[in-house]
């Protein structure tokens, strides 16, 4: 798509998109969706992947690459416990090893996925199972990041787009999540300041990598291309 191109797009337009490349492909095809923390990426990977779906037919999937957290043991006892959500805060090496399985893996043969449980706050081991979908949705902020790593898990995305969302709506969306989590107002508030927002302006450098840049328009998104 020219950088210059814009359009207005359901999920079901987008869903016709991913449908057609990974046809084409002739392999599992795995789209990254990258993003701010909050931007609702997993809410968009959700409804990309129903859409995908035919009745009676589970084509596609979401992993999210939350499940690549590390412990909150091993955060405390490296004393980098406060920088969770941060970059150093996943394992990216067993992230960029399980994207590498999901490329390679022959349909049917089954890939376990770790999802991020946010009521232990904690990885759990094949939370997800992959076999016959052909079509991934990844899903994470760092998938654009251009450092050691995790420039070497992009090269497993056939594709990759970046959602985007107004920083007032973020942050709602975040003060909502820590509350749900089980952190004060207080604590929430400095959290979001101190680190997640951070994280956010780190994000947000990364979209000039992306494919395609999704910005929400009430029930539609504006898509527009970047290279």
């Amino acid at each position: 798509m020219d950088r210059n191109a814009r359009i207005l797009a359901s999920v079901d337009d987008l869903a016709r998109r991913v449908r057609s490349a990974a046809t084409e492909s002739g392999r599992r095809y795995l789209l990254g969706v990258a993003g701010p923390p909050g931007a609702g990426k997993s809410t968009f990977a959700v409804e990309l992947c129903s859409a995908l779906n035919r009745p009676g037919e589970e084509s596609a999937g979401v992993a999210p690459m939350d499940g690549f957290h590390r412990t909150t043991r091993d955060l405390a006892d490296a004393g980098e416990l406060d920088i969770k959500g941060h970059p150093r805060s996943f394992d990216i090496e067993g992230f960029t090893a399980k994207l590498h399985e999901l490329r390679t893996a022959e349909p049917g043969v089954r890939v376990g996925w770790p999802i991020y449980d946010r009521g232990i706050h904690d990885p759990v081991p094949d939370g997800v199972v992959f076999d016959r979908q052909m079509i991934v949705v990844v899903e994470g902020n760092y998938l654009l990041l251009d450092e050691p790593g995790w420039r070497d898990g992009r090269r497993f995305l056939d594709e990759c787009w970046y959602l985007t969302a107004d920083i007032e709506l973020i942050e709602q969306r975040l003060y909502e999540r820590h509350l749900a989590g089980g952190k004060s107002s207080a604590v929430a508030r400095s959290k979001i300041a101190n680190n997640d927002l951070p994280n956010a302006a780190l994000v947000a450098r990364t979209v000039r990598s992306a494919d395609l840049v999704l910005t929400p328009q009430r029930d539609r998104y504006l898509v527009r291309g970047v290279r």
